[in-house]
């Protein structure tokens, strides 16, 4: 597995033959564009990287289990691979791998225009964004079943992410919470706003934005706290709720 490489065109030829055949068996992806996905989506994905990038060398050499899920709650990271940290003293039939994806990141991939660079490859689309993503959570499944261990800021990940799939970054630029509520709201951390809550138009400072805006509104009986001894409470107002001020005070 280690010792395989593939040349910028095969990765490209492989990786658009594992989306023609997820798109003719997905019955939830039907184009390049991702509006629904299940876990069976990850399970047909997973199938046929295997079988056309390894040749089925997961099906053939590995007597453990894969588990594959969906996060609406990972707002950083837009996959994630689990496995006990105890794998080296376990049988290999006992071993499970889990692999869980940020689908957020893709259902929003075309809220914002621009570069959306995904492991240092520039994507096109959702799909291909959700594959590279793929792509390295599966390098990490490689290294727990082989080492035991994987860590993606390492020469050895980094080689075998770069050999396999071409990849030359272990990061993704896709559009965040955030950035979205930039540039379509006009909003950022730090930022002082008002937003109406059971009729009366509260003000505060946006502490943090995911989903939603988390908003700290001044309150003497408030349990967040900070440095100059002023209390707050935590509002969280969707952020087409929230606006600047007209005349914000100074």
């Amino acid at each position: 597995m280690f010792k395989t490489r593939y040349d910028e065109n095969t990765i490209r030829i492989k990786r658009k033959g594992v989306a023609d055949r997820l798109v003719k068996e997905s019955v939830n992806i039907k184009s390049t564009r991702i509006t629904k996905i299940s876990n069976g989506d990850l399970q047909i994905l997973f199938r046929y990287y295997d079988q056309i990038f390894f040749d089925n060398w997961f099906e053939n050499n590995f007597k453990g289990k894969f588990e594959f899920s969906l996060s609406r709650r990972m707002t950083r990271s837009a996959g994630i691979t689990m496995c006990p940290k105890n794998i080296s003293s376990l049988n290999p039939e006992q071993v499970k791998i889990e692999i869980r994806m940020g689908i957020d990141f893709f259902f929003k991939y075309d809220q914002l225009d621009g570069s959306k660079v995904v492991c240092g490859i520039e994507t096109r689309n959702s799909l291909e964004a959700l594959q590279i993503v793929f792509e390295h959570e599966i390098c990490h499944a490689i290294e727990f079943i082989i080492h035991n261990k994987s860590n993606c800021h390492a020469d050895r990940f980094k080689k075998l992410s770069n050999n396999l799939f071409g990849h030359t970054d272990s990061h993704h630029k896709m559009p965040t919470n955030r950035q979205i509520a930039c540039a379509k709201f006009g909003i950022n951390v730090g930022d002082k706003v008002d937003f109406i809550y059971d009729g009366k138009r509260i003000n505060g400072i946006i502490s943090g934005i995911n989903k939603r805006a988390a908003v700290m509104v001044r309150n003497t009986k408030g349990a967040f706290v900070d440095k100059l001894g002023n209390r707050y409470v935590k509002y969280y107002v969707p952020v087409n709720c929230v606006q600047k001020p007209e005349n914000p005070a100074k």
